[in-house]
Formats: C-alpha cells, sequence, structure tokens
C-alpha cells in the first residue's frame, strides 16, 4: 500500500472525510478488521455477527455502582477490630491499581483503539466499553467517597506504589503505537505493532492483571467482610470477561484477514510478553500480601497467574508459557472460572428502566 493509498484509507477510517456522492453501497466483502475503505458510518449490513452479539450482551449487563448499598462496609471499615492491617493494606491498594486502570483502560478505547478498528459494527461495542469503563471508574470514586479514603493517596498509587507503577509502565510502554496521533496502520510493520498493542491491552491488561485484585476481594466477600465492594467487584468482572473475549475475538480475525502478520517471530513475543507481565502481576500479589490473607498467599497467586497466562495462550492459539498448571482456588469455579468467560452471569445483576417506565 502506497503512502497516499495509507493516507486515503487514514482519512476514510474516521468516518469523518468529504461525502463520496453517488457512491456504491457497502458489501459485506468490503469491511475488513482494519485498514478498511468501507465507510465506517454504515453499520448494516453486518459482517461481524459476534461483535453485534457482544454489544447486545454488555448492554443487557446494564448497572450503576450506586445501585449497591455499601451501609456494611462503612460499618465494618470503621470499626476498630473489623479488618486487620493486612487486610486494610490489601484493600486500599486494590482499589488503587483499578482506580486508575480503569482510566488508562478508557483513555486506550477512545483516543487510540477506535481510531483504528475500521469495522463499525465493533466500534459500536467499543463506544458501549467506553461507557462501562466510566461506570467501573464511577464505582471506585463511589467506593472512596463511602468510605472517606484519602482520594489524593487512592487516585495516585499508581505513580507511587512501586509494584503498580511498574505494571502501568509495562502497559504504556506497549500501548505508544496506539496513543501517537501520527501513528497510522497500512504497513506489515505497524499492523504487527498494532497487532501486539491489542495483545497488551486486551490480554494482558484486561485479562491477567485484573484477576490477582478480583481473587482477593472475592475472598472477602465469601467471608462476610466488604460485601458492597465485593458485588460491585462482580459486576465488574462480568464486564471485564466480555472486554476480553471481545479483544481475542478482535486479535483473531486479524490474523485470520492478514495472516502474515502473526509470524513466528511475533508469536514469540506475544509469549514473552505474557510471561513478563505474569512476573509482574506476582511481584504485585506480594507486595499486596506480603504475609498472607484470607487463604490467599503470594504463592497460591503466583500459581493462578500461570494458569490464566496459560489458558491466554490458548486462546490465542499459542503454545503455553509455563508448564501445565492447575487452578489453585477451587472456589472460584463458580465465582469466577475463566473456563466460563464466555457464559459469565447468566442473568441481568439489576434491571434497568425502559422508556415506558423513566418518569420526566
Amino acid at each position: 500500500m502506497s503512502a497516499q493509498e495509507r493516507s486515503d484509507v487514514a482519512v476514510a477510517s474516521t468516518g469523518l472525510g468529504a461525502i463520496d456522492r453517488g457512491a456504491a453501497r457497502p458489501r459485506l466483502d468490503d469491511k475488513a478488521m482494519i485498514n478498511c475503505r468501507a465507510d465506517v458510518n454504515q453499520l448494516l449490513p453486518l459482517k461481524y455477527r459476534w461483535a453485534w452479539e457482544r454489544y447486545l450482551s454488555a448492554c443487557n449487563n446494564h448497572w450503576m455502582p450506586t445501585e449497591v448499598s455499601m451501609q456494611a462496609d462503612i460499618a465494618l471499615w470503621r470499626s476498630r477490630d473489623g479488618l486487620s492491617e493486612d487486610e486494610r493494606r490489601m484493600v486500599k491498594r486494590n482499589l488503587g491499581f483499578f482506580a486508575a486502570s480503569e482510566s488508562l483502560v478508557a483513555n486506550n478505547i477512545v483516543l487510540a483503539i477506535y481510531r483504528h478498528l475500521t469495522n463499525p459494527e465493533c466500534r459500536q461495542y467499543l463506544l458501549r466499553q467506553a461507557f462501562e469503563e466510566a461506570i467501573h471508574t464511577h464505582t471506585f470514586q463511589y467506593i472512596c467517597e463511602s468510605l472517606g479514603l484519602d482520594e489524593g493517596e487512592l487516585f495516585n498509587m499508581y505513580r507511587e506504589v512501586p509494584s503498580i507503577t511498574d505494571k502501568a509502565s509495562w502497559a504504556l510502554k506497549y500501548t505508544q503505537h496506539l496513543s501517537d496521533p501520527h501513528f497510522e496502520t497500512g504497513t506489515p510493520e505497524t499492523d504487527t505493532a498494532f497487532l501486539r498493542d491489542l495483545v497488551a491491552f486486551y490480554v494482558v491488561f484486561e485479562g491477567m492483571w485484573f484477576y490477582t485484585g478480583f481473587a482477593q476481594i472475592l475472598s472477602l466477600g465469601r467471608r462476610n467482610k466488604m460485601v458492597g465492594i465485593a458485588e460491585q467487584y462482580q459486576y465488574i468482572l462480568r464486564d471485564e470477561s466480555l472486554h476480553l473475549n471481545f479483544g481475542i475475538d478482535v486479535i483473531n480475525q486479524i490474523r485470520a484477514e492478514n495472516p502474515h502478520l502473526w509470524t513466528t517471530a511475533l508469536q514469540e513475543e506475544v509469549r514473552q510478553m505474557l510471561h513478563d507481565a505474569c512476573d509482574l502481576e506476582i511481584a504485585y500479589g506480594r507486595d499486596t500480601m506480603p504475609r498472607g490473607l484470607l487463604g490467599l498467599n503470594a504463592d497460591l497467586c503466583a500459581q493462578y497467574m500461570h494458569n490464566i497466562a496459560n489458558r491466554r495462550c490458548a486462546q490465542l492459539g499459542l503454545e503455553a508459557v509455563f508448564p501445565d498448571t492447575p487452578n489453585p482456588f477451587a472456589w472460584m469455579a463458580e465465582a469466577m472460572d475463566i473456563k466460563k468467560e464466555k457464559n459469565f452471569f447468566e442473568t441481568r445483576v439489576t434491571e434497568y428502566q425502559t422508556g415506558s417506565s423513566l418518569k420526566w
């Protein structure tokens, strides 16, 4: 593809170019995940039914953090003997990581991925995902306000706590192409960079790094502690399961349409990325649980991360990074078993209002 052709595609992919008067109607074959010349403003005809189904599933999962009562959590947090110091440390570190992470994710969707993914039904899902990331950020504001936490400490932990900073820095390094306003796909090199960054964004950030935090908070909830936060984390987990599987589908669809990109070298690079990301998450687990708590400890969480990393490899058609490792948290089989991510929580959390029931 010439430089002029790449420029034409880049303009077309925004959907804001000059209208081509009298142009032919788009066909299914005109649509593609990246570098597509078809009009991105035209949703129909749908080419990727799976993307539309993801969007519909996300809409059916609607919830708001303020619908969850925090009264029991507030009483427990204020109680002198309600939580141990290790449990308080874990909760605050956990909230601190998630608080900034959801914003980083939202920024990538709105400012980067949306620009380069040239398919309207996928973009429809991205718009819904961006809203969900806003809800997740709202959740941590709601928790912080409810518990009376130091908002400066909580939302700045990604700069002040090394184990959190290390993960954020790794993610920013691998998403620099996405955030570069001058970056354009259209060459094997830039298309490969985009594919690699999608792996970092969806598979690592959303598909690996959130899971230690989920295990920690859900373990609290199983012991009838911080039940409001645990309930909200379950809803976030359900959203993230959809985000992850959408990302996996996007990556695999780009691979199918551009098999020349999925070279042996890139596959090995991706496996190394998952290995390195796993090490960073294990370090975070040791920082948040230096002495173990709630039936969890750093070694078990390390084993759990190995299990998840291998699962991610299987979803990408790659050889496992670690020797076969079972899930050490048997109790999570029903709560958040990653083998069930495509069908997590079959019922809706809350019934949101339809137009006929709204009161104006």
